[in-house]
């Protein structure tokens, strides 16, 4: 079997529903916008922290905290998807301070972290700057310091800063961050290994006290293939035919197919003690694949892409709710990746049929636990994003595909560096 048939339920035959829709995006942004304190910040959820209390400060990152909440809610204004009532710009400060504390004895390695440390609040902080020069030295710094982390993948490693250098130079065309960038991936490059039983590359992370071989959209090859495909453009053409080569290799090779179906396992080499295992959801399996692949030029890797998206779709949504992370959103935007790459309007149908079973997942969640989830990853403003991707069809993952919003891709070719 592909996925395990206990994390999925049955697809609810709900006709797609644009005004729903719309209606379900602008009543998460105000539930939000009511929870907050300018204190305490945004209430914990049970699923990100067990056991919160409600006088407990609320967590912090942008995976899963205030940043990511600050990041969505003005994310969706500017894209016309809603309407505030204030601003949180302002408190971002104060957040990144917490956030700093609740890194604790790690804050200084894992500063840099993209979805968990200094990095997101600044940019955030930079996008809103009148004078840009102090901002534009701290995140240089942070990203430079970060190339040779030894976690080697999205959440905390070089992958994440050289994605965010990526989007600092699409917004600002300055070629200070497509440097970065290019120095980052040259780093990368020199850190792949070569399996011979598998006979292709791939990096180990040296996270959570063990060093694994990850392959997934979180931690793992194919989530750092995805900043390299968005920035391809500001590498050499050698050098990024040399990357497409790998990324193809890898993909191809790790693959796990039955019959017409396809999936891939989180990690390229199981764990000694653990049994292998096929999950269908953003963080490990098919759907993040697709996702991460989203952008790649057409080639040797469609047809597994859309027996992948096949594969999704049989499976239905996941049981945990409508997140991006491991949720039904998060699963519907393989569909919008889909229907980006091929225009066959059945992917879009398939994303707003899980848009729709996603509302009633978000409405059975506020009511089993008495309060919404406030984070971006994890929670109700991804889902909010993602049904506004399923109104527009312009499959825009929250942070992996656009960070900055209103005039940016400024910088539409790669400078001379």
């Amino acid at each position: 079997m592909l996925y395990e048939l206990a994390r999925h339920e049955p697809l609810r035959t709900v006709a797609w529903d644009s005004d729903v829709a719309r209606a379900t995006i602008q009543a998460i942004v105000d539930e939000t916008e009511r929870q907050f304190d300018p204190v305490l910040g945004w209430p914990a959820h049970p699923r990100d922290r067990a056991e919160a209390r409600a006088t407990d400060p609320g967590l912090t990152p942008l995976y899963h905290g205030a940043c990511g909440v600050v990041w969505a809610l003005h994310y969706l204004q500017a894209q016309g998807g809603a309407s505030l009532k204030a601003d949180y710009i302002a408190y971002l400060d104060a957040a990144r301070s917490r956030n700093q504390e609740w890194l604790g004895e790690v804050r200084d390695a894992a500063a840099a972290s993209y979805l968990m440390g200094d990095t997101p609040f600044l940019m955030q902080q930079w996008a809103n700057a009148a004078d840009r020069s102090v901002l534009n030295d701290q995140l240089a710094h942070l990203i430079a310091g970060n190339r040779e982390h030894p976690h080697r993948e999205l959440m905390w490693g070089a992958p994440g800063t050289m994605l965010a250098a990526y989007f600092l130079y699409q917004h600002s065309g300055d070629p200070r961050w497509a440097k970065l960038y290019v120095q980052t991936a040259a780093t990368l490059w020199s850190q792949l290994l070569w399996s011979d039983e598998f006979q292709c590359h791939y990096w180990t992370q040296d996270m959570y006290g063990r060093q694994s071989t990850y392959l997934d959209g979180v931690h793992g090859f194919v989530a750092t293939a995805c900043a390299l495909i968005k920035g391809r453009k500001l590498l050499a053409p050698d050098d990024w035919q040399q990357w497409e080569r790998c990324i193809v290799q890898t993909v191809s090779r790790t693959a796990t197919e039955d019959g017409q179906g396809v999936n891939w396992r989180a990690h390229l080499v199981t764990p000694a003690g653990e049994q292998p295992r096929l999950l269908m959801q953003f963080c490990h399996g098919a759907p993040g694949f697709v996702i991460c692949l989203g952008d790649l030029p057409a080639g040797p890797l469609d047809a597994l892409m859309l027996r992948a998206g096949e594969t999704l779709w049989q499976a239905g949504p996941l049981t945990k709710g409508a997140n991006l992370c491991h949720g039904t959103g998060g699963n519907g935007y393989a569909f919008l990746k889909l229907y980006q790459r091929t225009g066959d309007a059945k992917w879009l149908e398939r994303a707003r049929a899980f848009a729709m079973h996603g509302i009633a997942q978000t409405a059975a969640e506020r009511a089993q636990h008495g309060q919404g989830q406030y984070s971006l990853w994890t929670g109700d403003l991804g889902f909010a994003i993602y049904l506004w991707d399923c109104l527009t069809g312009e499959p825009r993952f929250p942070t992996l595909d656009v960070f900055f919003s209103g005039a940016s891709e400024q910088a539409t070719s790669p400078p001379v560096l």
